[in-house]
């Protein structure tokens, strides 16, 4: 089979090309590289099975033409990361919704199958415990930076279902839930790169409010590989489906592991929400995965937890030091 992978060059985008190769199949990336990065496809981009094209979502008339050239299409290009949406409010908008709507637009024209990459984000600052597939959605204000990546994630996801129900679109939609792993960057404000980066380098930890925020953290070749069985499964088109980790963390436990593990001398310090609101940030108290749809369809489960993830991502850190 052939496969587009939009945002291909990406942390995610990357491994899940490396595991189509492995399998057997075509991969085409599609990427400007805007925050993806030519090396996390080093180990790959010599294959005979792999093309990489340079170039944007945003542009129509290419995503038309790649798409017609598939058998399915992986939509994983998005503007994302906290920092970024905050630096950037008005691209990342931009790429967000109309770089779907130009993958989704091509897919029906084409008919071709589309995965598209979704975002616990959605969910907002509902935090009553496990979050499934239809828990409430709570957002700030849409004046409050914050909340675009949300807002335009959501609105993709209302197009996709909007183009199943009128222009028989086949696409299943996966909510990634704090997704990390080697190849995740720091420059986005990604909580665990950006951990590590301070620890390794001996200046403070930043914890947004008091850290008692909870997460659950998802290796990323788990992610893949619940990814590939939610592709695989003959149904579940029109659907959302979560995909998340096993262990819950608190932020300061986690800051306090990563100290700990990399024998830092790095203190611990923290803003509060008053300044961070000022910036056009807001945080949730608890995010946790309801990834119960998802296990009971494929037989998939995350098979690995914190300290693994951590062990995972210092080692990679090492090797690109090395």
């Amino acid at each position: 089979m052939k496969y587009l992978i939009t945002g291909g060059a990406g942390f995610i985008g990357s491994h899940l090309a490396d595991a189509l190769l492995l399998r057997g199949d075509e991969v085409m990336i599609l990427d400007d590289f805007s925050t993806g990065s030519k090396i996390n496809l080093a180990q790959s981009e010599s294959h005979p099975n792999i093309r990489i094209v340079d170039g944007s979502i945003l542009n129509r008339d290419l995503v038309q033409d790649l798409i017609s050239e598939v058998d399915g299409c992986f939509h994983m290009a998005a503007a994302v990361g906290v920092q970024k949406i905050l630096l950037d409010p008005i691209t990342s908008i931009k790429t967000n919704i109309h770089g779907t709507e130009n993958v989704l637009d091509g897919a029906v024209k084409s008919n071709v199958p589309v995965l598209l990459a979704s975002t616990s984000e959605i969910y907002g600052k509902n935090s009553t415990g496990l979050l499934n597939e239809n828990s409430d959605r709570i957002l700030g204000s849409p004046l409050i930076t914050r909340w675009n990546y949300a807002e335009a994630k959501a609105l993709d996801e209302s197009y996709a279902k909007a183009l199943v129900d009128h222009a028989s679109l086949q696409v299943k939609i996966i909510r990634y839930f704090n997704t990390v792993g080697p190849r995740q960057s720091s420059a986005y404000g990604m909580v665990i790169p950006t951990f590590f980066r301070a620890a390794l380098s001996g200046e403070p930890l930043i914890i947004h409010g008091d850290g008692m925020q909870q997460r659950i953290f998802c290796h990323v070749q788990d992610a893949i590989a619940g990814t590939l069985a939610l592709w695989d499964l003959k149904s579940g088109f029109g659907e959302a489906f979560n995909l998340g980790g096993i262990e819950e963390i608190s932020v300061l436990d986690l800051a306090n592991k990563i100290i700990e593990l990399t024998d830092s001398k790095s203190s611990i310090q923290f803003v509060t929400y008053e300044e961070l609101r000022a910036k056009g940030f807001e945080d949730m108290r608890r995010r946790l995965p309801d990834t119960q749809k998802l296990r009971e369809l494929t037989n998939w489960r995350a098979a690995r937890g914190i300290d693994v993830i951590l062990h995972d991502f210092l080692d990679y850190t090492k090797s690109k030091w090395n």
